[in-house]
């Protein structure tokens, strides 16, 4: 282990990398034998498995009910709402047909040319129509509405250059899709669920966003309007971490989703839909982590607190476990993930150097000499300070601690990206300054021919119009034309 973490390749040396080696150290996920898709390992769906109860718990508290839709959706369905189409037809992989036969010269299986789909499936790059096509049965009177529902599923948009958890050819995700009575309504819905999703960065994953608004060019495919929440990364990379669409009345005009309004006159619903995915694991590791390994919120953890026992025979362990026994039961009472490794075929150091690299938060380390002078050693994560503490109220000391973490990693990421974050009038200066990495504050004319020039140019994209944006009399950057506001731009992954 200890040459594991002196092979970590360290961030000042190649960000790219060291992400890369972490995710496969850390034992959170590795290469599948299929190109472009990732085997998530038992530790990090165990980090998955938190966010996603923790955000299933948030949507129903506004809500949300939870559905299932087909993973095979026809590929009529996506010619119904053309923009939709056009924005997802590089990314989609095609069912064609249903059966495979052993080869006539026993060579292996083939695909039966005889089992040819009358119409080819699309593995869904997202659910917006088959989801549309099957509201159409469920909506008939302004009394169904409004329909709140999402679904927790997988999808597959074909990547060529593929990153673990950040960019994937089949990722996890959750999707909602809302259907509302008037644009009014379905507005608010978007709005609110990007707060859910900033609220969750922030609360739990101790990552500060940006919420913003996106760029004509940068919208949903199909979306009037598409709300986004940006993170910046410890490199200067923006992420985007969450987004939420208003689909405004375009997928139920092509789906033919239509009610009887409170005055018996057919109308067309309201839609929106909004998503993030395993996208924010990768989040999570490049927001904290650092060159021993990962960096953990706690309130993310799926271990918490671990404590190890330092002894030389069974007596000795049973001697310590008498003290820890009760400490463990105490904290699991108070909702504290903890463990207790007491297992005899990994050495003390070995454990320690175990535990940093995949990011508990705290850790204890308790032997015969703590036990005769009433204390125990504890160790935080975000800081690696060791400090030999009492036993007594050692609940609470960890109890706190954890709550200090939470706060302190959220803090250090703010004022991180606070300290990465320009002013910008002058677009010389700024294709300097980019190449360092921060988020960007400039002015922009608000035209796609300006914006796609400054992603030519400098490989950096307008990551969204924040919606806290005050007017602001100005001129673009680049093209010196009138502008009301700034907005942030930035490289991102």
């Amino acid at each position: 282990m200890a040459k594991e973490l002196k092979d970590l390749t360290k961030r000042s040396e190649d960000y790219s990398k060291w992400y890369n080696e972490l995710v496969v150290k850390a034992d959170l996920a590795e290469q599948s034998a299929v190109r472009g898709c990732m085997v998530i390992k038992p530790y990090g769906y165990a980090i998955w498995e938190k966010m996603q109860q923790t955000l299933d718990k948030m949507f129903k508290e506004t809500g949300i009910q939870n559905a299932y839709f087909p993973l095979l959706i026809p590929k009529s369905y996506l010619c119904r709402e053309a923009e939709h189409v056009e924005g997802f037809a590089k990314e989609c992989a095609v069912v064609t047909h249903y059966r495979l036969k052993n080869a006539p010269d026993g060579s292996g299986v083939i695909v039966d040319p005889a089992a040819k789909l009358e119409e080819e499936y699309i593995i869904r790059p997202t659910s917006e129509t088959i989801i549309w096509g099957t509201y159409k049965n469920w909506v008939h009177s302004y009394r169904d509405l409004p329909l709140l529902i999402n679904q927790w599923a997988n999808v597959m948009r074909w990547e060529m250059r593929t990153r673990m958890f950040l960019r994937t050819s089949e990722f996890l995700w959750q999707e909602g899709h809302c259907a509302h009575a008037t644009a009014e309504e379905s507005e608010a819905r978007t709005k609110l669920m990007i707060n859910v999703y900033a609220e969750f960065a922030e609360k739990y994953m101790a990552m500060p966003v940006i919420i913003g608004v996106k760029s004509e060019n940068e919208r949903f495919a199909g979306a009037l309007n598409t709300y986004t929440i940006e993170a910046m990364m410890q490199d200067g990379k923006a992420l985007q971490s969450g987004t939420s669409h208003n689909l405004g009345q375009n997928f139920a005009k092509a789906f033919d989703v239509t009610f009887m309004n409170k005055d018996n006159k057919p109308e067309y619903v309201w839609a929106n839909s909004w998503g993030v995915s395993t996208r924010l694991m990768g989040a999570l590791i490049m927001t904290h982590s650092d060159d021993n390994g990962l960096v953990l919120p706690p309130h993310l953890a799926p271990i918490q607190v671990v404590i190890v026992p330092i002894y030389k025979n069974n007596e000795q362990l049973g001697e310590i476990s008498k003290v820890v026994d009760p400490i463990v039961a105490e904290l699991k009472k108070r909702g504290v993930s903890v463990k207790y490794d007491d297992s005899d075929n990994r050495r003390p150091g070995f454990k320690f150097a175990d535990y940093e690299l995949k990011g508990v938060p705290v850790r204890l380390a308790i032997g015969t000499r703590d036990l005769e002078n009433g204390t125990v050693e504890i160790m935080r994560r975000d800081t690696l300070e060791k400090e030999t503490v009492s036993l007594d109220g050692i609940e609470d000391r960890i109890v706190n601690e954890l709550e200090d973490i939470q706060k302190s990693l959220y803090q250090r990421a703010l004022k991180l990206r606070e300290e990465h974050t320009y002013k910008v009038d002058s677009y010389d200066e700024f294709k300097e300054r980019i190449e360092k990495g921060g988020f960007f504050l400039a002015h922009w004319d608000g035209t796609t021919e300006t914006e796609e020039k400054i992603k030519e140019e400098t490989k950096a994209t307008i990551r969204c119009i924040p919606l806290d944006a005050e007017e602001e009399e100005g001129v673009c950057m680049v093209t010196g034309k009138p502008s009301k506001r700034r907005v942030i731009i930035a490289r991102a992954y």
